[in-house]
């Protein structure tokens, strides 16, 4: 069997990936990211740089996870490659496939130019080229990168399994073509919302943090920062009753996305704060079910009086 090492890893770093100094220079480019990291999320990403392992991002849905590791890719000058979970999702949808289609096509040519070497066409159909590249291969191949393993917890336990298995040493088997093995592991962020609980041994393997909801002043400045033409007195408005939706007992509390998305929807209705009417009417953009829209309508026109 052949050793296949990425290309990528033979050659220098992009700038970014391997000369951080500290928690606090990653969290500065986060920043000019668009990005507003604490000290704490800031050295989980750093150490899980440093270390090789990957880093686990569990918190409910909105509060940032995803966007992390766009960020972490534009701070690092690295490209993003991103592996959708869902129930169901196998090897086949995470690793690599074969071009059926096209090794179809490969096979009338040859049987077209009077090829008739059993043993050379079935070389040939499993030839790199026909080999369909999924997210793992690619983040092996592409590595520095960043890979976003997204909603892990939308998987199933014999994912889970497979996956940890590929993270432990960065290396997959294709027993057509031979090893392909990362000289420099991908850096991997590994989000969760929590609807399940994930496996204590992929836990073991990952670098943890808890992502929560931010403080309202940490708040309003990622709004700001994500909608800068929008006015601090909306931006403050929305991040005040936003917090204090999120201590009602609703089917969905908001998120940070869910606050960002409400001030762009006031926004785009020309306004500068928030008063009841237009609140009331803009409750889509924050409330997902109809039974909190429903329940929390006037406490909602309450609360604007009161900011």
């Amino acid at each position: 069997m052949t050793d296949i090492v990425n290309q990528a890893g033979n050659a220098d770093p992009p700038p970014g990936y391997e000369d951080l100094a500290s928690p606090d220079e990653l969290g500065r480019r986060l920043d000019t990211a668009g990005y507003l990291s604490d000290g704490g999320l800031s050295t989980a990403a750093f150490l899980a740089l440093r270390m090789g392992r990957p880093l686990f991002v569990e918190g409910e849905a909105g509060v940032g996870k995803t966007s992390l590791a766009h960020a972490l890719a534009s701070a690092l000058q690295v490209p993003l490659i991103r592996l959708q979970c869902y129930e169901g999702v196998d090897a086949a949808q995470a690793l690599y496939d074969w071009d059926f289609p096209r090794q179809l096509l490969h096979l009338r040519a040859a049987e077209a130019a009077g090829i008739s070497d059993v043993e050379r066409l079935e070389h040939e159909l499993y030839d790199r080229r026909f080999l369909l590249a999924r997210p793992l291969l690619r983040a092996l191949e592409e590595a520095p990168c960043v890979l976003l393993i997204d909603e892990i917890d939308r998987a199933d336990d014999e994912f889970e399994a497979f996956l940890l298995e590929i993270l432990s040493d960065f290396t997959i088997s294709i027993p057509e073509v031979g090893t392909v093995r990362a000289d420099v592991p991908p850096l991997v962020v590994v989000t969760s919302n929590r609807t399940r609980e994930v496996h204590d041994a992929l836990k073991r393997r990952c670098l943890y943090h808890w992502l929560g909801h931010p403080t309202m002043e940490r708040e309003i400045a990622v709004i700001r920062r994500r909608l800068p033409d929008v006015s601090e007195q909306l931006a403050g408005d929305v991040a005040r009753i936003v917090h204090r939706l999120r201590e009602a007992d609703l089917l969905k509390p908001p998120g940070l996305a869910e606050s960002i998305d409400w001030v762009a929807a006031l926004s785009s209705l020309g306004a500068v704060e928030l008063d009841a009417d237009i609140a009331a009417r803009t409750l889509g953009a924050v409330l997902k079910y109809q039974e909190d829209t429903e329940r929390m309508r006037a406490e909602v026109a309450e609360l604007v009086g009161q900011v």
